[in-house]
């Protein structure tokens, strides 16, 4: 069976914009081949950005918001344990006085003093009770990340990150350019086709038979296409995939009014779908729309009519781009999370540059350096070798010792005075009077005149 009401189809894949805005760059041009999820177009992403940076701002702002809630009710908890010990306390020294009161041991002023502390106490734990308990209903039994409050933050920012990305239109799947609509400067809705992508290994044949030639054809039968841009050269090994659940009438924007009296008999056509094998459409590619000459062998028994050979295995029907984007927004949003917990009590403190730069202060200070912008290794802090650094002889801070006293009146510097100064017994803490230089002599001539 034969039939020229047949044209080669395929998968047209439209790349649409998911957002509004104005296209800024054109990337990929008719018959041009793209990869799944390579960048074709991209729109103005200025107003995204700050709606992103507001997202953002405000996820770091509930994160620290709610991680104060239980550090205020670690607090509380804490001033409930204190209160609650000083209660204790009191009770304690209330059932001593109450035993030994009878006796004349202790005034009535002061147990009742007791029992007026006791009620303060007493109320204090009850204050303290039910703010931990305002506490615990807005904490209630959550963590910081999986707090309501911080959820509804975080898939905001997610949903703005969304909306950033997509300000950057990718190819959902491999193929060709066809049909580009989208210029520089236009400004595109969402849904609105800018380009469309045509996988050109998967194709297949659409004839049109006639409703008398549908007794004998089943899923399964083999076919011979040819198609007119090979001519009688070549021709393409098919198999029926199926039989379309319909006539092309049906189907039609504006189907047929049979009952509005105007009848006329006309032959239906369905169409029948003919699968064309990848390795000869790679050898010899065609194009959707070309004319072909069908030929069907009914003589083969086939499969039964309720069959279908058609599957959707190839790579244009299915894309996990956009489910990609979703799980790159997510991290991008608990790592936002995360750099704005509290950092935990037992995490130290990183103090140890601070203790150094101080003590580089203070060496620089003592070494005469008045910019304070040197550093002192630990082998250089003898005085000798920054006497000779610098050309000049530090003197002594320690205030005179009085002759009554065998101290001086502050500390000494350790770095002057100990073993080896040739000093014994309380003179050891005392720091040798400098050598005098000639600045020293020049300034003391100068007060005597």
């Amino acid at each position: 069976m034969e039939t020229h009401n047949a044209f080669v189809a395929g998968n047209l894949v439209p790349v649409t914009s998911q957002v509004s805005g104005i296209i800024t760059n054109v990337l990929a041009e008719e018959t041009q081949f793209v990869n799944k999820g390579e960048l074709v177009m991209t729109l103005d992403a200025n107003e995204a950005a700050a709606t992103l940076g507001q997202a953002r701002g405000n996820l770091g702002e509930t994160v620290r918001r709610i991680a104060a809630l239980y550090v205020h009710r670690r607090q509380f908890a804490e001033k409930l344990a204190a209160r609650q010990a000083r209660l204790d306390v009191i009770r304690h020294d209330m059932a001593r006085y109450r035993y030994v009161s009878p006796h004349g041991a202790v005034p009535k002023q002061v147990v009742q003093n007791a029992e007026d502390h006791m009620r303060a106490l007493e109320a204090d734990v009850r204050e303290t009770q039910a703010e931990l308990e305002a506490l615990d209903v807005q904490i209630g039994r959550t963590t910081v990340t999986e707090h309501p409050a911080v959820q509804l933050a975080k898939y905001q920012f997610v949903e703005a990150q969304l909306r950033y990305g997509q300000q950057q239109i990718h190819s959902p799947v491999a193929g060709y350019v066809a049909k580009r609509k989208g210029q520089v400067g236009d400004r595109v809705a969402p849904g609105v086709t800018l380009m469309t992508i045509v996988p050109l290994d998967h194709l297949w044949v659409e004839a049109n038979l006639r409703e008398t030639e549908l007794a004998h054809v089943r899923p399964g039968q083999p076919a011979l296409v040819s198609v007119d841009m090979y001519g009688k050269r070549y021709r393409y090994h098919g198999t029926v995939e199926g039989l379309v659940p319909g006539s092309g009438s049906v189907f039609a924007t504006l189907p047929p009014d049979n009952a509005t009296g105007n009848f006329i008999h006309i032959v239906q056509r369905v169409p029948v779908r003919i699968a064309l094998p990848k390795e000869e459409l790679m050898e010899n590619p065609i194009r959707p729309g070309l004319s072909t000459v069908t030929q069907i062998d009914i003589s083969e028994p086939g499969q039964s009519v309720w069959t279908s050979r058609t599957n959707t295995s190839t790579a244009e029907y299915h894309t996990d781009f956009f489910e990609e984007e979703l799980q790159e927004a997510d991290a991008i949003a608990r790592e936002t999370v995360n750099e704005n917990l509290p950092l935990e009590p037992s995490e130290p403190h990183n103090l140890q540059p601070l203790v150094q730069l101080e003590r580089g202060h203070d060496l620089d200070r003592r070494d005469g350096r008045a910019d304070g912008s040197g550093t002192i290794a630990p082998g250089d802090r003898s005085p000798e070798p920054l006497r000779e650094q610098h050309d000049f002889t530090p003197q002594s801070h320690v205030p005179p010792r009085s002759p009554d006293l065998g101290l001086p009146s502050s500390p000494l510097s350790p770095s002057t005075a100990g073993p080896g100064s040739g000093l014994l017994g309380t003179e050891a803490g005392r720091i040798p009077p400098p050598a005098p230089s000639g600045n020293m002599e020049r300034s003391r001539d100068r007060l005597r005149r």
